[in-house]
């Protein structure tokens, strides 16, 4: 599995830039948190759930964030039209609720280059560009700064970090038997 720092991921957002510069650094250091959570776990690790009866799992988190980067740079921003990669009518949470430990590397993998396709796509916007979402506008500089892009980005990046302790916790306790 490729490390947070091998994939650029996880680099400190720098404390003076540009706006542009500052937005886009904060949002590639929560990205890259949600990588570094899932760091050095096993499949069955990446696949747990954080408590019953949730299905909220490190896996599952990498999966909705990969659709949330598709749907709102590449469908809301840039107009593509795209498929979603895991839900489905009457399967709407199957980003949560099917993840496989033997798909865990591809489902990360998927992730970065998510995330790599929508830096490229954000690149081509300025900040005060708009796309649509359900029929209301937004601008690029709202995706980023507000309840989109870091917000959710933060809310994933808080999640793994109880069902990281959990796994740790786990092998911690294996350990010292």
């Amino acid at each position: 599995m490729t490390t947070p720092e091998e994939a650029g991921f996880r680099i400190d957002p720098p404390l003076v830039a540009d706006e542009r510069t500052m937005l886009d650094a904060w949002l590639d250091f929560h990205r890259g948190t949600l990588l570094w959570k899932c760091e050095d776990l096993t499949p069955d690790e990446l696949v747990r759930r954080s408590a019953d009866p949730s299905t909220l799992s490190l896996l599952g988190l990498v999966r909705h964030m990969t659709q949330v980067e598709r749907g709102w740079f590449r469908a809301c921003l840039a107009g593509e039209d795209l498929t979603p990669l895991y839900s489905r009518q009457g399967a709407e949470d199957a980003d949560f609720d099917e993840t496989d430990p033997l798909q865990g590397e591809a489902d990360i993998a998927a992730y970065g280059a998510e995330v790599a396709r929508c830096r490229e796509v954000g690149a081509g916007f300025e900040l005060d560009d708009c796309g649509t979402r359900r029929g209301e506008a937004f601008s690029l500089l709202d995706l980023p700064a507000h309840d989109r892009g870091v917000r959710e980005a933060q809310r994933a990046r808080g999640h793994p970090a109880g069902a990281h302790r959990r796994q740790r916790r786990r092998l911690t306790s294996i350990d010292s038997r």
